[in-house]
């Protein structure tokens, strides 16, 4: 799965950890997601979609195969 969260977190001037501790999960949880070694759980997506004013298909995308 691809995903616009890097984009997103830097348009808004956010780190990693900022935005971890936002979402309350961890820097390396971010960082995974932003490099697509982790798929989020539902509500995650939801409340990244949320935090960014999104859609979750907005800010995720499912890769081609």
């Amino acid at each position: 799965m691809e995903s616009e969260i890097r984009a997103r977190r830097q348009a808004a001037g956010l780190s990693q950890a900022a935005l971890g501790v936002v979402l309350g999960v961890s820097r390396q949880t971010i960082n995974a997601l932003e490099t697509g070694r982790y798929d989020p759980s539902l509500v995650l997506a939801v409340r990244l979609a949320r935090y960014f004013e999104s859609t979750v298909e907005e800010v995720f995308h499912i890769a081609d195969e």
